[in-house]
């Protein structure tokens, strides 16, 4: 099992304790952050502050220095200023994370968000897409290459293409080995 979008506040010390216990559940966390300014996560009416958010990060880090942790992140939410898009990158770069979902704010209709101010232009947007989809790269880099040499659990789930099969670690490292057809749907022990 994975713990996957899971909002930070209702992540309790006792579910990554849990977590970091069992062997049923793999050491990767998927956690939705949205913003790294705390004014942004006001005006999207998160219940919940980047400080706490890097609290459970740092918790899951303790108890399992392995484990993968994805976040989601949006980027150009009205409202959100230079400064504050800094604020999030600065604060994703510090954070001991593997990988970010970055997407870009999109107008829905019958939301608050609409009356917001100042709209955040199109081009601001994907400029900032780019800027955390490079960032999520090195950390994504960085993470993988701290367990190069290791010995980990692979589950092969796919063929990516004839010759090629792919599947992921425990730790949700992604592994591309040659076809092995009895390797599929199976947990494989690989060393990276």
């Amino acid at each position: 099992y994975r713990i996957s979008s899971i909002e930070p506040n209702l992540l309790m010390n006792e579910i990554i304790e849990f977590v970091a216990n069992s062997d049923k559940f793999m050491p990767h966390f998927h956690i939705p952050l949205q913003s790294g300014s705390n004014n942004i996560l006001r005006l999207m009416r998160r219940r919940y502050q980047r400080e706490l958010y890097a609290d459970r990060v740092a918790l899951i880090k303790t108890l399992m220095p392995h484990c993968a942790i994805g976040v989601d992140v949006i980027v150009g939410f009205p409202g959100e200023t230079d400064a504050e898009f800094r604020e999030t990158y600065d604060f994703l770069h510090a954070l001991d994370v593997s990988y970010l979902h970055v997407f870009t704010y999109s107008e829905r209709a019958n939301t608050r968000a609409l009356e917001i101010e100042p709209v955040v232009p199109m081009q601001v947007r994907n400029e900032r897409n780019k800027a955390l989809r490079n960032l999520s790269y090195m950390k994504q880099q960085y993470f993988n290459g701290q367990h190069t040499g290791e010995t980990r659990k692979v589950l092969f789930e796919k063929h990516s293409n004839d010759a090629m099969m792919e599947g992921y670690t425990d730790n949700y490292i992604k592994v591309t080995v040659p076809r092995m057809a009895e390797w599929v749907n199976k947990i494989v022990e690989w060393k990276l």
